[in-house]
C-alpha cells in the first residue's frame, strides 16, 4: 500500500487506495479487527496512521447468501405452527456473523422449521426477534411466519412495560449488593475504546434493569463472597445485564468481558466452588423466564428453564438452596 500522509485517518485512507470496497465494507472491516497498522490490530476507523506505517487488511471470502440448514439438536420447550420456544445452550451463536458463519441458532432453525421460518429478519436473521449472547443460556422464542414475527416484535419493541411479555435472568455474580432489591436505569452505548464491549454512556441507549437478591454464598472464611441476583429488563440492549451489574459494582461470575478485575476472588470461595467456577468458561447468566402473548390465539404463556449443568454445578458448590419464585 502506498505510504500514507502524516497523521491521516485509517478509514478514508483505505478508501482512498481500496476503491474496489466500499466505505461501509472498510469500516466493518476495521470493526471485525480485519486491519492492522504496523503488525498492531485496529478496531477505530478514525486512528490516524503515520507515515511509512504497514497496513494489512484481511478481507475473508464473501458470505453465502443465505444461511445453510444444519441438524444442530435443540432442546424445544414449546412449538406450535407459529413459534417455537427454545432452552439455548452455552456457546451457541444466535445469527450467522463475522467469524460465526454456521453452526448458529438460524441453520438449526431452517433446517428443523424449513420452509414456515418467518423471513422479516432478513436472510441472515429469519424468524430472529430477541437474541442471547454465545454464551448466555436459556428460553428465546423464534417467530414461524411474518404474522408471528410481527406480533413478537411489537411485544418485545414494549419490553412487557404495557403487555405480558417477561424476561427473567438469574445472575451469580461477586459480592452482594447493599439493599435487597433495586432498578438501574442508565444508558448503554458501545464502548470508546473497545469496540466489542458496551459500557454505561451518557449519550447511551436508555437501558432498564430490575433486579433482586436470591441468594448469598459465604466464602471460605464465612464471609459473604457472591449472590444469586434475579433480573428483570425493561430494555434490551446487548449485554444489558452484564453491563449493569458490572456499574453497580458487583460483576457476574466467569464474565471475562466485565468482571477480569474480580479474578483474584475466587480465592475466597470453597475449593468446591472453586472448581466449578474454573470448569465454567463463561459468564454464570441464564435466562430461566419468558413469558408473552400468543400471537395467533392471545393466550398468555410462561416458560421456565432450570439451570443448566455448569450452572447447576456452580450453585450446589456455594452452598445454593431451592430457589424459590412462588411469587413470580
Amino acid at each position: 500500500m502506498a505510504e500514507a500522509e502524516q497523521g491521516e485517518r485509517l478509514d478514508r485512507l483505505l478508501a482512498a487506495r481500496l476503491v474496489e470496497l466500499s466505505r461501509s465494507r472498510l469500516k466493518a472491516l476495521i470493526l471485525a479487527g480485519e486491519v492492522a497498522v504496523g503488525g498492531r490490530t485496529i478496531r477505530d476507523p478514525s486512528h490516524r496512521v503515520n507515515a511509512r506505517e504497514c497496513i494489512t487488511v484481511a478481507v475473508p471470502p464473501p458470505l453465502p447468501a443465505a444461511p445453510a440448514p444444519q441438524a444442530i439438536p435443540l432442546t424445544i420447550v414449546y412449538e406450535d405452527a407459529d413459534i417455537i420456544v427454545i432452552d439455548k445452550p452455552k456457546g451457541l451463536v444466535v445469527h450467522p456473523a463475522a467469524g460465526h458463519q454456521s453452526g448458529t441458532l438460524v441453520n438449526a432453525l431452517i433446517a428443523h422449521c424449513g420452509d414456515s421460518l418467518s423471513g422479516i429478519g432478513g436472510e441472515r436473521r429469519p424468524g430472529i426477534v430477541h437474541r442471547l449472547d454465545k454464551d448466555t443460556t436459556g428460553l428465546m422464542v423464534a417467530a414461524k411466519n411474518d404474522r408471528a414475527h410481527r406480533a413478537l416484535a411489537a411485544q418485545f419493541a414494549d419490553h412487557g412495560r404495557a403487555g405480558p411479555l417477561e424476561r427473567g435472568y438469574l445472575a451469580f455474580a461477586w459480592g452482594v449488593p447493599d439493599r435487597p432489591r433495586g432498578t438501574l436505569d442508565r444508558p448503554i452505548g458501545r464502548h470508546p475504546h473497545a469496540r466489542d464491549k458496551m459500557s454505561v454512556a451518557a449519550d447511551g441507549r436508555e437501558a432498564i434493569t430490575h433486579w433482586q437478591v436470591r441468594e448469598r454464598y459465604p466464602g471460605a472464611s464465612e464471609q459473604t463472597v457472591a449472590s444469586l441476583i434475579e433480573c428483570h429488563l425493561e430494555t434490551g440492549r446487548t449485554h444489558q445485564i452484564r453491563v449493569h451489574l458490572a456499574a453497580l459494582g458487583h460483576p457476574i461470575m466467569g464474565d471475562s468481558a466485565y468482571g477480569s478485575g474480580f479474578r483474584t476472588k475466587a480465592a475466597l470461595l470453597s475449593p468446591d466452588a472453586q472448581a466449578a467456577l474454573a470448569s465454567l468458561g463463561r459468564q454464570a447468566l441464564h435466562a430461566y423466564l419468558l413469558g408473552l402473548e400468543h400471537p395467533r390465539t392471545k393466550e398468555h404463556l410462561r416458560f421456565r428453564s432450570d439451570l443448566p449443568t455448569d450452572l447447576a454445578l456452580l450453585h450446589r458448590a456455594m452452598g445454593g438452596g431451592t430457589i424459590d419464585f412462588a411469587g413470580r
